[in-house]
């Protein structure tokens, strides 16, 4: 029932993600933050089993720190996916699986803007557009209509609020709030959260 969205610019990577955590038929709560900042350059955005997206994001985020106080430097965000992936291959062949499907989004001043698109499986695949959840089958003609190689922040912040219009028109399930955030050669910050209300002012 969640939803994560992604686009990759030519200079930056953009995530949003619902903020609503629920079981079953039960809303536990409105406020739940999935979009993680692991690095100054790099963000994981992580759904779905709550105990195996916290845990495993924060194997993944403690690890990527190690590596930094070993090495002296940050992984870069495309070796940090594949570390991300193998780790979660590695427990998928084991008796305790994760149930996580994520974005691993990141900026490297060499290479660039990076998404990485993984699911439970630990299918890895580099994207330029892409969602996780129910929301994601709404968001995708949305992403193939305005989507472009040159797409700036406003332009992509525009298609969030237009597919998170569509989710919360069309999808059965109430997800109200969004929270986004941005990694570009200036870091990391949040974006103005996208919220029903905001739609509608």
């Amino acid at each position: 029932m969640e939803t994560l969205l992604g686009i990759k610019g030519p200079d930056f990577v953009m995530l949003a993600a619902d903020t609503t955590h629920a079981r079953s038929i039960i809303v536990m709560k409105e406020d739940q933050n999935k979009i993680h900042k692991v690095s100054d350059s790099l963000l994981i955005s992580t759904v779905g089993e709550s105990g195996d997206t916290e845990q495993f994001t924060e194997f993944v985020s403690k690890n990527i720190a190690l590596y930094k106080m070993r090495n002296g430097y940050d992984l870069s965000p495309h070796a940090s996916a594949h570390f991300t992936r193998k780790n979660l291959a590695e427990y998928l062949r084991s008796r305790t699986p994760y149930q996580v499907f994520m974005f691993v989004a990141g900026y490297d001043p060499n290479a660039g803007p990076e998404l990485t698109f993984i699911d439970y499986l630990a299918n890895a695949l580099p994207v330029n557009y892409a969602g996780h959840g129910y929301g994601a089958i709404f968001a995708s003609s949305i992403y193939d209509r305005y989507w472009h190689p040159n797409i700036t922040q406003d332009e992509a912040y525009d298609v969030f609020k237009k597919c998170i219009a569509e989710i919360q028109k069309r999808l059965v399930v109430n997800l109200k709030n969004f929270t986004v955030a941005v990694v570009d050669k200036d870091g990391v910050r949040d974006l103005e959260p996208i919220s029903a209300a905001s739609l509608a002012a």
